[in-house]
């Protein structure tokens, strides 16, 4: 079916789903030493974090780039969401795209670690957000 005949609730309650099945995988992969791996999945779960925030307000992007700035701009800069956060998730795509496409780039466990948790806390704030809008039934 098109996306227009979903609700923007049952969109924002497949991400976040999408973001939680995201993590599971990450820490999978980081306990059979998957490091790389592991920063890919947990990247996604941010990605998915913040695409259902973007679902809320009825929009999505293409690039993560543009995903990720117009989150920083309509919710980090705002402080609805904490900068520090944003930092995070600045550091994350770098972290991810590092993991994915740099021949040489050793991911260690540490680094996946933080990458897994700072997944965790965004996806957190997320599902907090979403049920001070409503949009949080049986998330």
């Amino acid at each position: 079916m098109p996306p227009e005949f979903y609700k923007k609730s049952d969109l924002v309650k497949y991400r976040i789903k999408t973001a939680e099945e995201d993590i599971h995988s990450a820490e999978v992969l980081l306990s059979v030493k998957e490091y790389k791996a592991a920063n890919n999945r947990a990247y996604y779960s941010i990605f998915h974090s913040i695409s259902a925030i973007h679902a809320m307000d009825g929009v999505s992007y293409k690039r993560h780039k543009d995903a990720i700035a117009n989150f920083n701009k309509s919710y980090v800069k705002t402080e609805i969401f904490p900068r520090e956060l944003g930092h995070r998730i600045a550091e994350a795509s770098l972290i991810r795209h590092a993991s994915d496409y740099n021949d040489f780039y050793i991911a260690t466990k540490d680094e996946a670690s933080q990458q897994i948790q700072t997944a965790k806390d965004l996806l957190t704030l997320v599902k907090q957000y979403c049920e001070q809008k409503d949009f949080g039934d049986n998330i």
